[in-house]
């Protein structure tokens, strides 16, 4: 589990309720159910709205990189492509099938199933860098859910403030309500623009972050197998690839 990412969540709602009570508020202040299900339900439903059901399903399933982030370490990747290389160097591209039924990352798998089969450089290069963008475009549009959630809810937490205002203004006859009523209305537009600036935005940032050490990752393989696909030998390959930890 990634600790930094629960302690920046921990950090921020304290740093909000917190400042709450030293201004003299307290807990009850900013629980109010109404105002809750008009921003949470509407920000859901307007970036259901937009997304297709594949991008929604993905983005659920990347949600857990936020406190589980999958582990792309490029000085591993280019340790691993060197292995395969001096393999390839002592067997022959056939030596790398054992290593291929053993690889769990699909994309590392396809790599070598590809070097295996004979392809070259370039037919190699072509097949990868379409799986890659493809992917890429796919976890993208997924992160651009949350990113979306984030854009939506600052302003349905105003239509929520606005709703709750007209509510205020139908009880004006009675003054002794008018102050509590406009804090419960703009509860909402705190909902709105809290769950925007302490969530949604940064999971998307995070998510992003996530997807481009992916790629990243991925080019060095691509980058790998290539050369190895060329013959170049392992010192070389290695030298080539070091340039991505820079």
């Amino acid at each position: 589990m990634d600790l930094i990412s629960v302690l920046g969540v921990i950090i921020g709602f304290a740093a909000l309720i917190g400042g709450n009570f030293l201004e003299g508020g307290s807990l009850s202040t900013l629980v109010n159910g109404p105002a809750a299900i008009i921003v949470f339900g509407g920000t859901i439903g307007a970036a259901v709205l937009q997304t297709p059901k594949q991008g929604i399903q993905r983005a659920l399933n990347m949600f857990s990189w936020v406190l589980i982030p999958p582990k792309f370490k490029l000085p591993e990747g280019v340790e691993q492509v060197v292995a395969w290389s001096k393999i390839a160097r002592k067997q022959g591209l056939l030596g790398l099938e054992n290593a291929a039924e053993k690889e769990k990352d699909s994309f590392s798998k396809k790599a070598l199933q590809l070097l295996v089969d004979g392809s070259d450089a370039e037919v190699i290069r072509h097949v990868l860098e379409t799986d890659l963008a493809v992917v890429e475009q796919r976890d993208i549009e997924a992160a651009h859910f949350y990113e979306s959630m984030g854009g939506y809810a600052p302003t349905i937490g105003i239509i929520g403030a606005v709703m709750g205002l007209i509510h205020v203004m139908s009880h004006l006859a009675d003054p002794s309500q008018l102050g509590q009523g406009i804090a419960i209305a703009f509860v909402a537009t705190i909902y709105g623009v809290a769950a925007a600036n302490l969530f949604l935005l940064p999971i998307a940032s995070r998510l992003r972050a996530c997807i481009k050490e992916q790629s990243l990752h991925r080019e060095l393989t691509i980058e790998g197998v290539c050369a190895i696909a060329d013959g170049e030998n392992p010192r070389a390959i290695e030298t080539k690839l070091s340039g991505y930890l820079r």
